[in-house]
């Protein structure tokens, strides 16, 4: 099946960068979309930025101007280029695929998720 493994989670001071990386393996042939969502405690989750097949790009207005979603098509990976990070930004981080094809070229319509990664912006 499908696994979404995730690297990159930190404590980092207020005003660092993070990088966090998702790798989707399996059954694979193509992933519509993919992206990350948060949760902080206490609160729901929340997208935070996606990136579709063609390119396309959607983010969080909170995290607009400081966060970076990229992409590498071969290798069904994710990254989250996080700069300027905020108190605010604390939260377990979440890898999400959408529109994926598997090998048999059968498309599967439920998303998939990762376990998440902590990211913790304090000093």
């Amino acid at each position: 099946q499908v696994q979404l493994v995730e690297s990159g989670g930190d404590l980092v001071q207020p005003g660092g960068s993070l990088r966090l990386s998702c790798v989707a393996t399996g059954s694979i042939s193509m992933i519509n979309t993919m992206g990350w969502y948060r949760q902080a405690p206490g609160k729901q989750r929340e997208l935070v930025a996606i990136m579709s097949r063609g390119g396309g790009t959607n983010y969080a207005d909170s995290v607009k101007g400081r966060f970076t979603i990229s992409r590498e098509f071969a290798q069904n990976t994710v990254h989250l280029e996080m700069n300027s990070l905020k108190p605010e930004d604390t939260a377990v981080y979440q890898c999400y695929i959408a529109g994926v094809y598997d090998l048999g070229n059968e498309f599967r319509p439920n998303p998939y998720w990762g376990q998440g990664t902590q990211v913790t912006v304090s000093s």
